[in-house]
């Protein structure tokens, strides 16, 4: 009985953990795909023009040339929020080839690069 009580909670968390990106996933892939399709890029000044906000406001996505930037909008988040971040866009984007990188820039946010 406890093994499988521990099951459900072990199920339970990861299916909270990994849905909780999914709007992120969802916000981050239509830039990318945007600039496959629609721009050649999004120019250095857009960024406001452009911006998103994850409907929890957890999230800021803003692309600016052919990188897309994600800042936790969390005065409080750390660098190991930021690698967990970053952790969790590099393995969503391990195998889409429009993606070049995903890092920590020195402003310590997180870019998504597609650069050609």
């Amino acid at each position: 009985m406890k093994a499988r009580n521990l099951l459900f909670v072990v199920v339970f968390l990861f299916t909270l953990t990994s849905c909780g990106n999914r709007e992120l996933y969802e916000k981050t892939d239509y830039f990318v795909e945007q600039l496959q399709t629609t721009f050649e890029s999004y120019g250095l000044f857009s960024i406001t023009e452009y911006e998103q906000f994850t409907s929890d406001g957890k999230y800021k996505i803003a692309p600016t040339g052919r990188l897309i930037n994600v800042r936790i909008e969390d005065y409080n988040a750390t660098r190991e929020d930021y690698e967990d971040l970053k952790k969790d866009l590099l393995r969503h984007y391990k195998n889409d080839n429009r993606v070049n990188d995903v890092y920590i820039c020195g402003g310590g946010t997180i870019m998504i690069d597609c650069r050609n």
